[in-house]
């Protein structure tokens, strides 16, 4: 595919970071020229270096011939106008980065009207992630698929827990929870396990299942009750939205914030919410605020450093759950030191929406990709595949098809009913299945097998 990135930020970066591995033809856009040659030097792309949203920049960079076109500055406004302009010259796709929650109220009815494919929207995803994590405490991270149904989560096994030493035969046996293990981080490496892998302490593993279920076995593993109070230190735009989410829960939420008009726009905003104008990341601030007393932390700084100091602070106080807001991928090895800390990077889990959207549109055959994550610092893919034509693999006991190497089929929506597949399973047409792999760029469902 022909693909043009305006505006190469963070967001921007690792778009094309993640896209030009799958050998995409990529053209940036940006006023920075600095930013442009850097990563033309990085990447087999190329680069325009002007405004995104000037209609000669982007005929130059033959924006009227690109099969997809991603607007990811700044501002919403230019991404807007870009993919407006985009559309009118004759690209085939656009996405725009929109943050502002009242651009977001009204983009189902513009969307039509400017062209648009999709928007993303990075901090709000972020805050979904969270509001999610919360649901399970021991989760590290929770991702979504088949509508909500099923659940793909991360945990750190602990030294002599009920899971340590068990096969994954033990686990099932023992539990008796409709769930799969399908991925296993042992140091630095990675493994897709068979059932008589051993579970040991200090494993990531990972599982799928329904939320029911897994909240079940959560509970069974670590007996850790709902997490009612939180300190969050950061007002930006994955505060507002994740205040959004929760301002008519239970939970009881202290908010700081250094800047005092933002205290007082979020005070307003979500009235059930004591925001406390302070520095978030002063100790003194913190334990005047009750952390001692919490049961869960987040760190939504613009500052990766801060948000991994005072997470650390929070650790040290006994915080049950902590979410970590980490831009730079290079700093996530820091927060390894923290037993229950949840990091996440706003721009990985846009990324790979992106990703997947690039991938079913390139893919003219029958099973397109509906939902990716990355998982285990990108070794991992779990995907999600539409099931439109009959295939080799429809209607074949699975027990029967030669998976290829470090692939395993972990679950499968089929009119609304979650299924965790063993050898009996068969896939069949119109279904949603679910496929873990450390093998890179699968398109079509058709490619787990050999």
């Amino acid at each position: 595919m022909d693909i043009v990135v305006i505006g190469n930020g963070k967001i921007g970066q690792s778009i094309v970071k993640n896209a030009s591995k799958e050998g995409h033809n990529i053209t940036l856009i940006d006023t920075n020229a600095k930013i442009i040659n850097q990563l033309v030097d990085s990447y087999d792309v190329m680069g325009v270096i002007g405004n995104g949203a000037s209609l000669d920049i982007q005929k130059e960079a033959n924006v009227q011939n690109a099969d997809l076109v991603v607007a990811v500055t700044s501002s919403d406004e230019v991404n807007l106008l870009s993919c407006l302009l985009a559309h009118k010259l004759g690209a085939g796709d656009t996405i725009a980065r929109v943050r502002n929650p009242h651009y977001l109220k009204q983009m189902e009815f513009l969307k039509e009207d400017l062209g648009l494919s999709m928007s993303i929207n990075p901090e709000l995803e972020a805050a979904k992630s969270i509001f999610r994590n919360l649901a399970l405490p021991g989760a590290l991270n929770v991702e979504t698929f088949a509508e909500g149904k099923m659940e793909l989560v991360g945990l750190r096994v602990l030294e002599k827990s009920p899971l340590d030493g068990l096969t994954l035969i033990e686990v099932a046996s023992k539990f008796k929870i409709n769930m799969l293990v399908c991925a296993v981080e042992r140091a630095e490496e990675v493994i897709i396990p068979v059932g008589n892998f051993k579970i040991l302490g200090n494993d990531k593993i990972y599982v799928v299942a329904s939320h029911q279920d897994l909240n079940h076995f959560f509970h069974m593993i670590y007996k850790m009750e709902k997490l009612r109070s939180i300190i969050m230190i950061g007002g930006g735009m994955i505060s507002y939205y994740f205040c959004n989410l929760v301002s008519n829960s239970k939970y009881n939420i202290k908010l700081i914030e250094k800047d005092f008009e933002t205290c007082k726009q979020l005070s307003l905003s979500f009235p059930n919410i004591d925001v406390i104008e302070g520095d978030g990341t002063d100790q003194n601030v913190l334990e005047s605020e009750g952390i001692e007393n919490i049961d869960a932390f987040l760190a939504l700084t613009g500052n990766d450093e801060e948000n991994i100091i005072t997470s650390m602070f929070a650790k040290r106080k006994n915080a049950k759950k902590i979410f970590t807001k980490v831009n730079n991928s290079s700093l996530n090895s820091m927060m390894e030191t923290i037993g229950m800390a949840s990091v996440f990077s706003p721009q990985e889990i846009i990324s790979n929406q992106v990703v997947s959207y690039i991938r079913a549109k390139a893919n003219k055959r029958g099973s397109n990709v509906k939902t990716l994550y990355k998982l285990v610092n990108q070794k991992v893919e779990a995907l999600e595949f539409n099931v439109k034509n009959k295939a080799k693999i429809v209607g074949v006991p699975l027990k029967k098809l030669k998976l290829k190497k470090n692939i395993i089929i972990a679950g499968i929506l089929r009119d609304r009913e979650l299924i965790i597949p063993n050898g009996n399973t068969q896939i069949q047409l119109n279904d949603r299945v679910i496929v873990i792999t450390t093998n890179s760029f699968l398109e079509d469902l058709a490619e787990i097998v050999g």
